[in-house]
């Protein structure tokens, strides 16, 4: 039986997302726009919807006078990135 796949993290940009927190304390938003490629309007959405699950903290500041967005990982972020590479592996090795 497969478990299913977490339909949040399934959506190409934002386990590209998850996948690049995973390995960082935080990153800025023009670092993760650049890496995956994406306009701003669509990975603000994407990261939206991931804060609202809880699986990455959002904080705006400022650096200077301009502002600035940085974006981390979570626990519960971490243990659901888990959970969809372990349900992944079900496909492939059945």
């Amino acid at each position: 039986m497969f478990q299913e796949l977490d339909p949040l993290l399934h959506s190409q940009l934002r386990l590209a997302v998850m996948s690049l927190l995973l390995g960082l304390e935080s990153a800025e938003f023009t670092f993760l726009k650049e890496k995956t490629q994406a306009t701003a309007g669509n990975l603000s959405v994407q990261l939206d919807k991931l804060a609202e699950a809880g699986y990455i903290v959002v904080e705006k500041s400022f650096k200077g006078k301009k502002p600035l967005t940085t974006c981390r990982i979570t626990k519960k972020g971490i243990k659901a990135f888990e959970a969809y590479v372990n349900s992944l592996k079900g496909y492939i090795q059945p």
